[in-house]
């Protein structure tokens, strides 16, 4: 798995897009066109699969559930799309998510909740995943590549 994340607008999409499109046909599921978090994905037989919009499925889950069980219901997915990736050589999943993180505490609620949600989820994330980049301003930096040490 690869966890491509940075801020708003700094060109992650059209990053992951050169990186990857390029290799041959791919899924890509993007909250941001109200594609429902992604659950499982045994039935996709595509060798890459793009996930794009970790944060808005985060907030969802944020609206409907308490802290811990939007973990849980987090490390689940985490658990099935990891299977799903190492069930056939040569799958790809790539994970694109905002950072919003930074910045100012929101002082709603619900906001924080989201914001607290989202870091953790982040961490899981990253933990779990083969390599990690971070995206500004159109250029990559990679803070971790599994193997590379």
């Amino acid at each position: 798995m690869h966890f491509v994340t940075g801020g708003a607008f700094n060109g992650k999409r059209a990053w992951v897009n050169k990186t990857y499109c390029v290799k041959g046909p791919e899924v890509w599921l993007s909250a941001y066109h109200d594609i429902p978090l992604p659950e499982q994905l045994k039935d996709n037989d595509q060798d890459v699969i793009i996930l794009e919009g970790i944060e808005l499925w985060l907030k969802e889950l944020t609206m409907n559930h308490e802290a811990s069980r939007c973990r849980d219901i987090w490390n689940q997915c985490l658990h099935y799309w990891l299977s799903w990736e190492s069930g056939k050589e040569d799958r790809q999943l790539i994970v694109i998510g905002t950072d919003i993180t930074k910045g100012i505490v929101p002082m709603e609620r619900e906001n924080r909740l989201w914001r607290d949600v989202t870091g953790w989820a982040y961490q899981d994330i990253a933990a779990q995943s083969e390599k990690v980049d971070v995206i500004w301003y159109g250029l990559n930096q990679t803070i971790k590549k599994r193997g590379a040490y």
